[in-house]
């Protein structure tokens, strides 16, 4: 049995580290643990972004996943194989009918393929690794623990899920994960692509040096792989925010993500209330998007989901994502106003409880950004630069214009910014240099859409469920 070291506060970086090296330098606070092999492994909660806006739940939970022992008898793993990337399930089954029993959850609950509930103790963290083979879908651990601190840096409104960087001996993982993997997605044609990822994974670990870049997915002396825990959440939306996505992948999906009612009203110069009306009444002419939004959307959701849009797309934009459309999640939340604030809780049904009753809460969803491992590559396709969405917007947050400008004044400058982003992600030269440079060009478009007069200060929901109206703010362009 494996018991993690007190952990402390150190940088993971090897001697001879540069930037040009693998991804696996990252620097944060380190818990190991060793394997059956008696190889060590780290699992690193990283630095977090000066000036960002971290919780106590985000503290928590960093510290709940580095907690996570391969080894123990409570802990079983299951190779995902309903989807397209070679990802692990990890189970807590400290209670329940296979408690102490992880290899017999492993042989005859791993088998199902399913998200398991009954068998295990609540849903399982997520364990990705990178994956960019010649005839698989394209994953980049690297860049979910990218979205969690920049969108904390950004003080964003959308929902980021914590990451923490993991280490695993690859031996081990070949036999619990890899080889069932490749055995149970064998049997279905529509897994064709989640079963040629697992032979590449079978193949990689067997031979490292046959995968490239092998950095991006070995630690420096091969003997493990690593990746990043997370914790998926909530459901997926439907056409009113991911788009129709009739128009098939790449290009086509990317534009009809521009004709939802939110992108639509966040393009329209128009003052925002009167913006948010001819949005949503010119996505209603087209029945897919109508019947995805329903019968009633309020101005809060739409506000709501505006300030989503801008952070969305400028987070796609830094780090050239390429496979955004059809993969935006939200959760509910119950909104009220108490004693002069906005306050709000997640929402069990759409039942007003009872306890809230007397304050006339609103039900907003609230978008989550889970599946953000298809950017931080330079060679991924950067489909928000690609299809100018941040040349149309015509609406912004102050707080966020102001966060953007400031970074891309900080990296032209090689600040202490710039210095935390070089020195705590392990990225690539070429990683860092596409980071800083779409950074630039991002904060060059909106900086010139405010020169001409064509962004409006205006997105603000917690002034206009205190209010119920909307006063654009007035911003230097120059942050």
């Amino acid at each position: 049995m494996n018991h993690p070291v007190t952990p402390v506060l150190a940088a993971f970086l090897l001697l001879g580290s540069t930037l040009s090296s693998a991804s696996s330098d990252v620097r944060g606070h380190v818990s190991t643990y060793r394997s059956p092999l008696g190889v060590q492994e780290r699992c690193v909660a990283l630095n977090h972004f000066p000036d960002g806006n971290y919780s106590t739940s985000d503290n928590q939970q960093e510290n709940k996943f580095c907690s996570i022992d391969f080894y123990s008898s409570s802990v079983a793993l299951c190779p995902k194989f309903f989807s397209t990337s070679p990802g692990t399930l990890i189970y807590d089954i400290s209670g329940g009918p296979y408690a102490g029993d992880p290899d017999g959850f492993e042989k005859r609950i791993c088998p199902r393929g399913k998200i398991m509930h009954k068998e295990a103790n609540g849903a399982p963290v997520s364990y990705k690794t990178t994956m960019n083979g010649k005839n698989t879908s394209g994953t980049f651990s690297t860049a979910s623990l990218l979205y969690y601190h920049f969108s904390r840096y950004l003080h964003t409104n959308i929902e980021v899920p914590v990451s923490v960087y993991r280490s695993m001996d690859r031996q081990v993982h070949m036999k619990r994960v890899t080889r069932p993997g490749v055995r149970y997605s064998s049997h279905k044609k529509s897994l064709h692509m989640n079963h040629a990822a697992w032979l590449e994974m079978e193949h990689a670990e067997t031979h490292p040096d046959s995968y490239h870049p092998t950095d991006e997915l070995f630690t420096r002396d091969r003997i493990q792989i690593y990746g990043i825990f997370i914790h998926p959440k909530g459901k997926r939306y439907s056409a009113e925010l991911n788009g129709t996505r009739r128009s098939g992948w790449g290009d086509g999906q990317n534009r009809d993500f521009q004709k939802t009612a939110p992108y639509l009203a966040l393009s329209n110069h128009a003052p925002l209330l009167k913006a948010i009306v001819q949005g949503m009444d010119k996505a209603r002419q087209d029945h897919t998007l109508r019947k995805a939004m329903g019968s009633q959307v309020s101005t809060a959701q739409m506000l709501s989901w505006m300030q989503d849009l801008t952070e969305i797309t400028l987070l796609d934009y830094i780090f050239s994502q390429q496979d955004r459309i059809g993969n935006i999640d939200y959760t509910t939340y119950w909104y009220w106003m108490e004693k002069g604030k906005v306050l709000r809780r997640p929402a069990q049904g759409r039942k007003i409880p009872k306890d809230l009753a007397a304050f006339r809460p609103v039900l907003l969803k609230h978008t989550v950004l889970n599946d953000n491992d298809a950017g931080g590559r330079p060679s991924y396709v950067n489909y928000a630069k690609r299809t100018g969405m941040l040349e149309k917007i015509r609406h912004y947050n102050t707080d966020t214009y102001k966060r953007l400008m400031k970074l891309d004044d900080d990296f032209s400058r090689k600040g202490n910014l710039y210095d935390y982003v070089a020195t705590t992600f392990g990225l690539s030269e070429p990683q860092l240099k596409m980071v800083v440079t779409n950074t630039h060009h991002a904060a060059a478009i909106l900086k010139a859409s405010c020169q001409k007069g064509k962004l409006r200060f205006d997105l603000d929901l917690e002034s206009y469920l205190l209010t119920g109206d909307v006063k654009p703010q007035q911003t230097l362009c120059d942050g």
